[in-house]
């Protein structure tokens, strides 16, 4: 698939008089991705490589080959089930290096902002309750949310249909009054089918990573952008 990524953004075009109602992601958007792109390409492939007798090279092929065959999907995110196939306590490991779990700059600012506007915040994670938890202990950001949701608990990954349906009964919103940011495009491909009025896509989720601005919805490098 072509990558849908420009060197220019395209400006986000919204009055906040018609939003009520904010979904956020969490990795990438409100958090430095760099924690999960070191822990999965980098950190668990070492362990995995020192516990099975493999090259480092081998094992982080060996690896990439089987996120590969569950990403987008539930079980891509699903710690437990990593245990298992990995023989490896992934939510321990996960722990021995969350002082690399890190909010995005301007994101407090602009939950912030969200709070003086009187919206309606919800955090709508793929990430795991255990993942979510590890993250959470790690952060200020819990206050700020009228609920915070994980894929798991509705039932289905982000970049299926079935997720956003399930979502409105979950929590109570108007998608035509319904802000969506997040660092996935297929997700907010989907969101778009559904329905929701404005996707913002976060064009450095990572900080060690170059800004990937989308030829397809309007893009933000911080929040700071949306304070207006």
């Amino acid at each position: 698939m072509t990558r849908a990524y420009n060197n220019k953004a395209i400006i986000p075009e919204f009055s906040w008089h018609d939003i009520d109602t904010v979904l956020l992601d969490m990795d990438g958007t409100l958090l430095d991705k760099y924690f999960d792109d070191y822990f999965w390409e980098e950190f668990v492939p070492l362990v995995y490589a020192d516990k099975n007798g493999l090259s480092i090279p081998a094992a982080t092929q060996q690896l990439l080959t089987r996120y590969r065959s569950v990403q987008s999907t539930l079980l891509w995110t699903d710690l437990d089930y990593w245990s298992v196939q990995l023989d490896l306590d992934i939510p321990e490991l996960k722990k021995k290096i969350d002082h690399l779990i890190k909010v995005r700059p301007w994101v407090v600012e602009f939950l912030d902002f969200l709070q003086s506007k009187k919206k309606a915040v919800h955090l709508v994670t793929a990430a795991h309750s255990k993942t979510l938890k590890i993250k959470m202990s790690k952060t200020v950001l819990t206050p700020y949310f009228q609920s915070i949701i994980c894929a798991e608990h509705v039932g289905a990954a982000k970049e299926e249909p079935q997720f956003w349906q399930n979502l409105e009964t979950i929590i109570e919103f108007n998608k035509n009054r319904t802000l969506l940011a997040d660092d996935t495009a297929q997700v907010l491909r989907t969101a778009q089918m559904y329905g929701i009025s404005e996707l913002i896509f976060i064009a450095k989720p990572s900080s060690r990573r170059p800004v990937e601005f989308s030829i397809e919805f309007p893009s933000i490098t911080y929040f700071k952008e949306l304070i207006f």
